[in-house]
């Protein structure tokens, strides 16, 4: 009877019990030009006072410059979703490190939020890469797969510009036994940086990424990108942006690679204060708390 009463209070504890706090690494480049924009504080620092003053979050800062770039595995081990964000460093992060990242998505065991021009960031590359390969392999008849033989072109896209009438990729063919796959470029076509105003559509209002956030809304300043978006087809498109003079984009972007999520979030600059209006922090706050649940 005793064993049978210290099981059920064990149990009424661990009901009552508060869940674990989401563990949020940001990362950040750390451009001065971002100053600019956010006062005293750098872009990245500016995300993580606003999420670790919310309730079931802790967060922490690092940076390219950090031991290990920030993403020891000791840090890593300690994390449920990082944040991203880079621009005219992305080069700069070690492969390995890149690497390390990326298998720790595809094993469901971290989540990845990328944002704005690290679009060419060396992690959300590299999983779109194996995003990339995993669609190609499916449309390879079964009875052939075992047997396929794979050229990969374009391993090393970043810094690589697109024309407006490039093809698009990711892009696969088969020439004789041999299947080509050109993977993505990860980049666009056009851009300007004179901070017109954006006007986002909420796609998908049920998604938990745009909880809480109105059908339509404006960012004041931000930069334009402008479709196509040379990346896979996106499981889910949550949020469109368009620009008055008529350029549109997918802005806000989720994929699953292997068991793990990944969130692309277009919105930013550095010189624009675009994570100090409600809206984008709200979607950044929503993809951690999204990205923290294991991916079924």
């Amino acid at each position: 009877m005793m064993i049978r009463i210290a099981l059920f209070a064990a149990l009424a504890l661990s009901a009552n019990a508060e869940p674990k706090p989401v563990r949020v690494l940001i990362w950040d480049e750390q451009q001065p030009k971002q100053k600019q924009a956010y006062g005293d504080k750098f872009l990245g620092e500016t995300i993580a006072a606003h999420l670790a003053a919310l309730p079931g979050l802790t967060v922490k800062n690092t940076n390219l410059d950090a031991p290990e770039q920030g993403v020891d595995e000791a840090t890593l081990d300690a994390t449920d979703v990082v944040i991203w964000w880079g621009h005219v460093r992305n080069g700069a992060v070690t492969n390995a490190n890149a690497e390390r990242i990326a298998a720790r998505v595809r094993e469901g065991r971290l989540g990845l939020i990328v944002l704005h021009s690290a679009h060419w960031a060396k992690p959300f590359v590299r999983l779109m890469q194996d995003r990339a390969k995993a669609d190609a392999l499916a449309q390879v008849p079964e009875a052939a797969r075992a047997a396929a033989k794979w050229e990969f072109l374009n391993e090393a896209p970043i810094g690589k510009g697109v024309k407006r009438d490039a093809p698009l990729t990711p892009a696969l063919k088969q020439e004789g036994e041999v299947w080509r796959l050109v993977l993505p470029a990860c980049v666009f076509p056009a851009w300007r940086a004179d901070g017109a105003p954006s006007h986002i559509t909420t796609l998908l209002p049920q998604h938990p990424i745009a909880a809480g956030l109105p059908a339509k809304w404006d960012i004041p300043q931000t930069e334009m990108y402008d479709e196509p978006f040379h990346v896979p087809p996106p499981d889910a498109v949550i949020f469109e942006e368009r620009w008055d003079k008529g350029e549109h984009f997918r802005s806000g972007c989720v994929w699953q690679v292997g068991k793990g999520r990944v969130f692309y979030f277009r919105p930013g600059h550095e010189t624009y204060a675009v994570f100090k209006n409600a809206e984008p922090l709200r979607v950044v706050e929503n993809a951690v708390r999204w990205l923290a649940i294991p991916a079924k």
